[in-house]
């Protein structure tokens, strides 16, 4: 798994939020898009494209989308 496609599918959650803003050490929870519905896509999203369950707890545990990413490397 590599972090640059994780980036960049994690960056597919979000709608309105330019590609731009998503790098690794973006802190996601920080982003204007960012609610709990969006935490719900992330959710559906990793389970979809990695088979790996987060909860919203671990999210919101994660400041950046690296430390989300560093998260299923460890599950």
């Amino acid at each position: 798994m590599r972090i640059e496609k994780f980036v960049q599918d994690f960056a597919n959650q979000f709608d309105e939020t330019e590609m731009s803003e998503f790098k690794a050490d973006t802190v996601f929870q920080e982003l204007e898009e960012w609610s709990s519905l969006t935490a719900m896509s992330v959710i559906a999203f990793i389970k979809t494209e990695y088979g790996k369950s987060v909860t919203g707890k671990e999210i919101r545990s994660c400041g950046t989308i690296e430390d989300l990413f560093n998260l299923l490397l460890s599950k």
